[in-house]
């Protein structure tokens, strides 16, 4: 699949769309509260000419193992003229998130990272071989943290080689893509994981919707509102 397209879960360019939800202001999302304006609106995290939502992510992130169950609902209920992408965070670098974005960058290079979107977060937070804790609150020494080789064993299994993917991990196309990860977060203004970010333009957290499902039902009312041109 290409950059962008998520494809697990049968979701994805081959997901049967649910209907597009007619714009209505009726005043119960207010910006600055529920959701926020980024001014002035950035580039979308991937190519597509339809709506973007994208997920500011990590797999080391325990909210955003925890808000995953709900992301994977909120695929399923976009509407056809929305697309969703996944944008991988790196500020927890004494936690290894800087690998995971790597990895998760490498896998989408290769064509796997949405097949192996689930898998990654049981990798760190089920059978925990790709977790950066040693107990619940204590951290693994740096040497022991995991590694791109322990990443690509679970990306092995859906397809990718342990070896191409370890080069390609360090390649010059990944360097771009880690650094342009980075820059639009800056861009955005996330500060923390999860965050969902409409088509460069708004930005919200389950925080800010106030809940999961609100979160679910902020993000569609946003896509109308943009589809509206509002």
């Amino acid at each position: 699949g290409r950059a962008g397209r998520c494809q697990h879960h049968g979701t994805g360019s081959g997901r049967p769309a649910a209907p597009a939800t007619p714009f209505v202001d009726d005043g119960k999302w207010v910006e600055g509260k529920h959701y926020f304006r980024i001014e002035p609106a950035q580039a979308k995290v991937s190519d597509t000419n339809k709506i973007e939502v994208a997920e500011v992510f990590s797999y080391g992130c325990p909210a955003c193992s925890a808000f995953h169950p709900t992301m994977n609902e909120l695929v399923k209920q976009l509407p056809a003229n929305a697309s969703i992408a996944y944008l991988p965070a790196s500020f927890m670098p004494q936690e290894n998130w800087p690998m995971l974005q790597r990895a998760f960058l490498t896998a989408q290079a290769l064509g796997v990272a949405d097949k192996a979107n689930d898998a990654m977060y049981d990798a760190v937070w089920t059978t925990k071989e790709l977790s950066a804790m040693k107990t619940e609150t204590s951290l693994k020494p740096a040497s022991a943290l995991p590694t791109l080789d322990d990443a690509a064993k679970v990306y092995a299994k859906f397809g990718a080689d342990p070896k191409e993917f370890v080069a390609v991990a360090s390649s010059f196309a990944i360097n771009t893509k880690v650094k342009r990860s980075d820059d639009l977060m800056k861009a955005y203004g996330v500060d923390s994981t999860p965050t969902i970010i409409v088509d460069g333009k708004y930005r919200l957290t389950p925080g800010s919707a106030g809940g999961y499902d609100q979160t679910i039902e902020l993000v569609k009312w946003l896509v109308s509102k943009e589809a509206a041109g509002k």
